[in-house]
């Protein structure tokens, strides 16, 4: 075989000259055939002639769409796997190990036993025994401090942070048919992490009240476990709103879309596993004749009172341990004397730090309404806000106080959120128009210039403005259909992250904001306090001189008048002259010509 040699030279030296080279060899075989084209005729190999032998196998299609691939095929098969339920068990531990002629919850005979054990010689004995054991663990813990907080003082700025909210889980209706979710209410201990929803028909003569399928319960979450609700509240008629009782963690009371009051007990046989059922219901012909807008627990001395608040006009307050009628009841109208109006409530505020006596009421009407109870000689203590410009141009659907300033509140309705003061019947800060109509909203519990508002469209919109009073600060999707309700986890001392957000379809979303929105900024409290009295001043301001200019005007209208009525006496006083003038040359004339014809 032939061979070939191919050198490539690799370096050289610098001393001599000698070349450094490397020699490749290869088999003449190994290199291949040799091509060698050439010019030539063209010739035929294969001619194959159409026939139609075939055509009876065939059948004509047109047009004709095929695909032609080389690659291999494959199938693919998605598979769903059932759902995992994850079902929560408690157990309850009670103190035990007492013999059973000592009742442990006797002090009087829980000191009497632990004297005689104590006396006991095999009691001194163990004591001795576990004693250094105890003793070791105890020095141990005082050694290492494994709960220390070394940066406890140390707060973080979050206000460089970008706004941001994110969904936690999703809590659907179990029932067939879709009920908006009216009402959304934290427990109030936020480390609990329950809520409670109601769901109702709000809507006149809907299809959906007529369907048996539709279910009338209401039903409390644990946010932990989205699959199956821990507990389901069965009212006497759909629940249009829902309230945990603040001094009584285990009792809520709910506001139904026949108008009637139900009150509820979880500690009750079947209340915490399964289904809780009314203890106490109010009598359908002493309650509301609309449904129920909102219902609240009041500050009382046995903790069993509560108000509520109906589109029928009527505003009753109520005793849970007897619900058989209202303990009080009050007609919201713009003037008790006259009678003119009366108000149909959409919504209710009440807080013990702003006084208990003190409620606020939201209007079909779109007016505000304050009730204080006691100043009730004077228009049953009622007092209408503005009734023109700064007024709604529709429902209310939520009014609240702020957390932090309860002078402040702020009410949503139409297309604006509008924030009011106590001192003042016109609005001190009112935001821009909504692109969608606005369908509630609520105050952050722990910053005091941040508040939610819930639209048509399904967009949650996050005001800070302490940041900025034009624009919002974040815009969040949470639903394709309407949202219907809204409230914010913690109070002023906790919490604020977690917010529920209820839809048309009776969906709850369960949404986790960022901290900037979460936490309080430094002296924001006082910051926001500045400025609301600074928009308060303003309005104070502008008040006073409207009303300077509508008493210049009226005092210059009064001046035209007076004048325009001595213009018009001396133009009565000339004509009176001329009058008396021409009188007087009459009865001259005809005197002279009586003189001259009897001279005649």
């Amino acid at each position: 075989a032939n061979k070939s040699i191919c050198a490539i030279p690799q370096s050289f030296t610098n001393n001599s000259k000698m070349e450094v080279a490397y020699v490749y060899t290869k088999k003449r075989t190994e290199f291949g055939k040799q091509c060698r084209f050439t010019d030539g005729d063209t010739q035929i190999l294969e001619s194959i002639l159409p026939t139609d032998v075939y055509d009876d196998d065939y059948e004509q299609r047109n047009p004709v769409v095929t695909g032609v691939d080389t690659t291999r095929h494959w199938s693919e098969t998605e598979v769903n796997t059932e759902r995992v339920i994850i079902r929560n068990a408690s157990m309850r531990h009670t103190e035990g190990g007492w013999p059973k002629d000592v009742d442990f919850t006797e002090q009087s005979d829980v000191k009497r036993f632990r004297k005689k054990v104590e006396k006991d010689e095999d009691y001194q004995y163990s004591m001795k025994s576990l004693f250094p054991m105890v003793q070791k663990c105890i020095k141990q813990n005082n050694t290492v401090n494994i709960y220390e907080e070394y940066f406890d003082a140390k707060e973080t700025d979050h206000s460089s942070e970008p706004p941001l909210a994110k969904g936690l889980a999703v809590f659907r209706d179990p029932s067939s048919v879709a009920r908006p979710a009216t009402s959304v209410n934290w427990h109030p201990e936020a480390s609990s992490g329950k809520i409670a929803v109601s769901y109702s028909v709000l809507n006149f003569q809907d299809k959906r009240l007529n369907d048996p399928h539709m279910s009338s319960s209401a039903y409390i979450w644990d946010i932990t476990n989205s699959n199956k609700p821990i507990v389901g509240i069965v009212p006497p008629s759909l629940l249009s709103c829902l309230r945990y009782n603040p001094k009584n963690l285990d009792t809520l009371v709910g506001g139904s879309c026949n108008g009637m009051i139900s009150y509820y007990d979880l500690r009750k046989p079947n209340g915490p596993t399964g289904t809780c059922r009314p203890v106490e219901c109010s009598a359908i012909e002493k309650s509301h004749h609309d449904p129920v807008s909102d219902v609240y627990w009041i500050s009382s001395k046995t903790g069993h009172q509560c108000v509520s608040v109906s589109t029928d006009g009527q505003m009753l307050w109520w005793d849970t341990r007897k619900l058989e009628e209202p303990i009080d009841r009050l007609i919201l109208e713009t003037n008790s004397k006259a009678g003119e109006v009366t108000l149909g409530g959409s919504s209710l505020e009440y807080s013990t730090e702003a006084g208990p006596t003190k409620f606020l009421v939201g209007t079909e009407q779109g007016i505000v309404v304050s009730v204080n109870l006691r100043n009730k000689k004077t228009n049953n203590g009622i007092t209408i806000f503005d009734t023109g410009a700064g007024k709604h141009q529709g429902s209310i659907p939520t009014i609240q106080r702020n957390p932090s300033h309860n002078k402040y509140f702020m009410t949503v309705g139409d297309w604006r959120a509008r924030i009011w003061s106590d001192d003042l019947k016109n609005p001190v800060i009112t935001t821009s128009y909504h692109d969608s109509y606005l369908t509630g909203g609520c105050w952050s519990p722990t910053r005091a210039g941040v508040f939610y508002v819930t639209r048509a469209d399904g967009v949650m919109d996050i005001w800070d403005i302490g940041h900025s009073q034009n624009e919002i600060a974040y815009s969040h999707k949470v639903s394709d259909v309407s949202l219907s309700s809204i409230s914010v986890e913690g109070n002023t001392q906790g919490g604020g992250k977690l917010v529920a957000v209820g839809d048309a379809n009776g969906t709850v979303s369960l949404l986790e904001v960022c901290d900037s929105l979460a936490y309080p900024k430094q002296n924001e409290k006082s910051i926001v306090n500045a400025m609301f009295e600074r928009e308060t001043k303003r309005e104070k301001n502008l008040e006073v001189r409207e009303r300077d200019v509508k008493r210049a005007r009226a005092q210059e209208e009064e001046r035209m008048k007076i004048e325009k009525g001595e213009a018009e006496f001396d133009v009565d006083n000339q004509e009176k002259d001329e009058l008396v003038r021409l009188e007087d040359e009459f009865f001259t004339f005809v005197n002279e010509t009586y003189d001259d014809s009897r001279n005649e």
